[in-house]
This record gives structure tokens, sequence and C-alpha cells, in this order.
């Protein structure tokens, strides 16, 4: 069993800038990574992508490089294709359960950073459970690891990634079938009032529109203000319908990806059982942390999109400004760069409020009709949820208890935000009072073999 000043779990943006400034510091790192290669899901595969991908992905992407190799500079302790299963606060410190190459092992720190990023939000629609359709992150996902380009594939809902995936799909000359964009016309009148101090980021208004017109460019179909969409087919997807401009429209394709909007991974900081807000801006959960990204349990550290959606490029200035100040309580010096970090974290900022407004998760996801299924891993529907919610279950873990929902191997990955919601909308409380799951150990499957063959590191 191996004591280090730092653990950090993930090797994203926060978890490998959090590395390399912790090292830098002089503190002993362990990164535990569940990937094989460093680069999270931003830049995920990026110290192997030849130069062809790297210029299908584009720019932001192909920076990434570096940051991975200042990585592997920093000498930290880079465990890959390690999953942390469990986390336990003691008398030491932190201990991390964590399973690799078939065996388990566990590794203590003083001090923790939580760099697990975000997951994309549930989107559940009519036939979404279907083969054929998918999230845009899974299709990113191909692209980056695989240089695979789904065909005729119809972008569903709205946010960043998914005009930047069209983008990266027309520069790997196959562009999107159509772009179903989910944003209500009013959101942009909304956002409009946030635009002064969006221009602070003006760099990602002007990425933005030069993603656009490159699509527009590629003769990509563009529906505003889509509604009433349905996922159909029997046993795979057929078609995609919906309504936009005031007619029906039916798209035939065997591949849809589904998108709104991305939000923090809280599966750890629940387990740690910290305290947690409800961000009514993002409408998701995020766990309450100081202006260095302490938790509410001495010790625990959240960088990245973990703590609130930013961005990749915030996610790094999280990261080094939480290790900073983790190097700093163990005796180390006070870094001189910290109020500059502070600003420039600031800076990048800036633009959420407008993005947060103008892209605000689709109402017929929030609120998804009663034959929806919504806990994919034990098949339990919308209209099962909300008569669980009418028969006085307040919470998802009373819920759970009638449905199995959050149950499964996900433990409401999938479905969690969705599950919330649909008990608050049904209760007429707030998604904050109505909370979210209890989670518990194990946080991803472990096979009985993996357990029985723990093999304690030694110092």
């Amino acid at each position: 069993m191996t004591h280090q000043d730092l653990c950090i779990i993930g090797a994203g943006p926060a978890g490998m800038d959090a590395a390399i400034a912790a090292r830098q510091a002089g503190l002993s790192v362990t990164v535990l990574d569940e990937a094989l290669r460093p680069g999270g899901q931003i830049y995920r595969d990026v110290t192997r992508a030849d130069d062809a991908r790297l210029k299908i992905l584009g720019p932001d992407y192909a920076a990434g490089r570096k940051l991975a190799e200042a990585f592997a500079a920093s000498d930290s302790t880079y465990l890959s294709g390690a999953t942390v299963w469990h986390v336990e606060q003691d008398a030491s410190g932190y201990a991390l359960s964590y399973s690799q190459n078939g065996a388990s092992h566990l590794v203590r720190a003083d001090a923790l950073i939580v760099a697990t990023g975000a997951v994309e939000r549930p989107m559940p629609l009519p036939g979404w459970t279907l083969p054929g359709v998918t999230t845009t992150g899974a299709l990113q996902i191909l692209l980056k690891t695989a240089g695979t380009v789904a065909e005729d594939v119809v972008l569903i809902g709205c946010g960043p990634l998914q005009l930047l995936l069209a983008a990266q799909m027309v520069a790997a000359g196959r562009p999107p079938r159509a772009i179903l964009e989910t944003v209500p016309n009013a959101n942009y009148l909304s956002a409009l009032k946030h635009l002064p101090g969006a221009l602070r980021g003006m760099g990602y208004l002007t990425k933005g529109l030069t993603l656009l017109r490159k699509v527009r460019a590629a003769g990509v179909p563009i529906y505003r203000d889509v509604q009433d969409i349905s996922l159909d087919g029997d046993s795979q997807l057929e078609a995609v319908s919906f309504s936009a401009g005031g007619r029906s429209h039916r798209i035939e394709t065997g591949t849809a990806g589904l998108h709104h909007g991305v939000v923090p991974n809280q599966q750890i900081t629940r387990l740690m059982r910290c305290e947690h807000v409800w961000n009514d801006a993002q409408q998701a959960f995020q766990p309450v942390t100081d202006s260095y990204g302490e938790t509410s349990l001495p010790g625990l550290y959240v960088a990245g999109d973990g703590a609130g959606i930013r961005g990749a490029r915030s996610a790094a200035l999280a990261g080094r400004i939480a290790a900073l100040r983790v190097a700093e309580k163990a005796g180390r010096p006070a870094s001189p760069d910290m109020p500059r970090l502070r600003r420039e974290l600031a800076k990048d900022a800036a633009v959420r409020p407008f993005l947060e407004t103008l892209y605000a998760p689709a109402a017929q996801a929030l609120a998804p009709r009663d034959e929806v299924m919504i806990c994919r891993c034990e098949e339990v529907t919308a209209g099962q949820i909300r008569a669980a919610a009418k028969a006085n279950a307040p919470g998802p873990n009373q819920v759970k208890s009638f449905l199995r929902t959050g149950m499964g191997p996900c433990q409401g990955r999938t479905c969690g935000l969705a599950v919330t919601g649909l008990i608050a909308e049904t209760s007429g409380r707030s998604p904050g009072e109505t909370g979210y799951f209890r989670i518990r150990p194990p946080l991803k499957p472990l096979s009985l073999s993996e357990l029985a063959a723990f093999e304690p590191d030694t110092e």
C-alpha cells in the first residue's frame, strides 16, 4: 500500500494540470485514470492521434497534446486503466480502492483532487433506447479513438458540443444528415442580456460562429426551434419525426445522436457525502466548493467540470489552483501565480451565463411523456416515476425503493437528473429540495475475482 501527498482521480485537463503543478511544488502524486491514455474526454487519445485526425478534430483538441506531454514529463505516478470503485476518509487521509489488470489495489493520500469531469445530460425521448440512437459524445469518442464517422447521422438537441461534432464530421468528409436544434427562439432574446459579459470571452463566440459557417457551407440542413421529437422504428431506428417552423417533418435515418448539454459527474462526491447544491442556471447539481475547489470535506477538492461546467481551459486552471492550494496546506510556499490564475479563470468563465441561457435543456426531455423509458437499466418509465411521486415518495431514494431506479450498473448516471426532475415536477418542489440518489460502493461494476485478487501495494 502506497501513501502519497496527493491523489488525483482523472487525467483530463484538470487532472493533468493539477499533477504538473503539484509535482512542481514537490509533492508526491498518483493519478488514477480509467482510460488507457491521458487526455480525459476532451483530449481523448490525443497522444496517439496522427496529423490527419488532429486536423479533423481541430486546434483546440490538438492543444491537448502539449498538456499531455508536460504531464508525462512531470514524473507523476500514472495508473492507467485504473477504475476507482471506492473512496474512504480516515485519520490518515483518503484511501482509494481501485481495480487494474484484473486485481484490486489500495492507495492512500493526504489530499484528494476529484477531476472526473462531466457526463452527458440524459435526453429521454420517445424511442431513445432503439439501436442506432446514441449520444453526440459517443459519436465523438468513435471519431477520436478510431477515426470512425457514422454515416447519415441526425444530430438532435443543442449545445456547443453538437455544433463542434457537426463541424468535425464535415472536416472528415461525412457531414451529418441534418441538425435538429431544440433551442426555442425566445432563448436568443433571453441570452442577449448576458452578451456584454460574454464578450470578455470573445474567442468562444468567434469559434462558435466559425463552426456554424463551416456546417452551413457544407449544406447541412439546420432545423430551428424543433419540438415533438420522436425516434421511430421497431427493432432499430428507422426515422426521426419532429415539428419545426409550423410544419411536421420526418427524416429517414439509421443513426441519431442526442445531446442537450453536459452536467457534473457527482458520483464520487455523492459517495463521500459532500454537500451539494442545485445550480439553476445549469439545471444540475454540483458539489459546494470554496474558491480553491475544496469541498465540505477537508482535503477533498473538485477541479474541472465536476465542480460546475466551464470547459477545458477553465478545468486546467482550476486543477492548477487546487493543486497549489494542496501544496500550500502541506507546508510549501504560497504560489505567487494564484492571483493571475484566478483572473484567468474568471475571464474564461465569463461566457458561461450566455451559453447556459441560450442552450437551456430541451423542455420535451425535461418533462417526457409517461410512456418514455427513463431508467434504462431497470426499464422504468416516466409514468411509473410520476405515479410513485404521487404516492408520496418524496425523493429519488424512495422511488428507488419502489421501482429500482438507479440500481443498475450506471448507478443513476444515465437517469439520475431525469428522475429528480420528474419527482420535482410531480410534487411541485424544486430539484434542490427533491435531492438525488444516495451513491454507494462500488462506484463501477466490480467482479468477485477482482475483489478476491486484492494486491496490497508496498511502500
